[in-house]
């Protein structure tokens, strides 16, 4: 089984909102699917233990500290737990496809710990962005 998540895959989802995750990385996600809110309105896929290790510093956060509540409520209340069928098929809620701003064309991307759902043309914009900052990286990125 893959320790990790790489590579872009192009599912579609159906009218029911299911998408089918990449054949590749169905074993990693037979306990379960964590889909959470993520930034640059996509939506982020993890394996159940992943997500743990993730959330763990926002629930362990103090409740005192209102910025980290603020954080807290809005990345737990807006995660939701699947489990794939035997297709490997996972629901997208109607919340988290507004939010995301699926449409039926979309990518799954591969990021190491985690996977993230796009629709195309955002993950398309989004690329493009980052294509000019990625030939030519900014000095201390990434510790280098």
């Amino acid at each position: 089984m893959p320790t990790g998540f790489y590579g872009t895959y192009t599912p579609r989802m159906d009218d029911k909102g299911r998408v089918t995750l990449p054949a590749k990385y169905r074993e990693s996600f037979k306990n379960g699917v964590m889909l959470v809110r993520g930034q640059d309105h996509c939506i982020y896929v993890f394996t159940p233990e992943g997500f743990e290790q993730f959330a763990e510093a926002a629930i362990n956060a103090p409740i005192t500290d209102e910025r980290a509540r603020g954080y807290q409520r809005y990345m737990l209340a807006n995660t939701d737990e699947q489990r794939p069928d035997a297709q490997g098929r996972i629901t997208i809620t109607p919340r988290m496809r507004e939010y995301a701003r699926l449409t039926k064309d979309l990518v799954i991307t591969g990021i190491g710990l985690r996977m993230e759902l796009w629709d195309a043309d955002e993950w398309a914009a989004y690329e493009a962005q980052q294509e000019a900052a990625y030939a030519a990286p900014e000095r201390g990125l990434l510790g280098t």
